[in-house]
């Protein structure tokens, strides 16, 4: 269907879309629950996820993909409920149990997100929260 400049109103979209400042990137964070617990676990994962958006300016139709994970003693909820809570219903989640490594950080929610932004590897923050900036110590400045 045309509207008389020739051109198919349809491939608006995919000419916006095809920006060529764009890149996909990846960004991390962390962030521990106060218990094991349905809310916890969702408040939890929300702040992190206003966290990691907000300081790189990303928004729902930025995102590409997030993988959760969580550590085992997390099981009460799965954390991309909280991003389908704030709105993220056509992004592809996943979850998924860390490693049970002797002595590592308990009850914390692990995020591995993509998206397509203009702001390069150097520009990206990555977000560690509450006890988990202990995994990061070497960002705990730039937060």
């Amino acid at each position: 269907m045309s509207h008389g400049d020739g051109q198919d109103p349809r491939d608006a979209g995919v000419r916006e879309n095809a920006r060529s400042d764009r890149s996909v990137r990846a960004f991390r964070g962390a962030i521990t629950a106060a218990a094991n617990e349905r809310e916890a676990i969702l408040e939890a994962t929300v702040e992190l996820l206003e966290a990691l958006t907000g300081q790189n300016a990303l928004g729902p139709d930025d995102v590409i993909s997030a993988v959760f994970t969580v550590t085992e003693d997390l099981d009460a909820v799965f954390p991309a409920e909280a991003a389908r809570r704030i709105g993220w219903s056509q992004v592809p989640l996943l979850c998924a149990r860390e490693i049970p490594v002797p002595g590592a950080l308990g009850r914390c929610i692990r995020i591995l997100l993509h998206a397509e932004t203009a702001l390069v590897r150097s520009e990206i923050h990555h977000v560690y929260l509450r006890e988990a900036t202990r995994l990061r110590p070497d960002l705990q400045s730039a937060q």
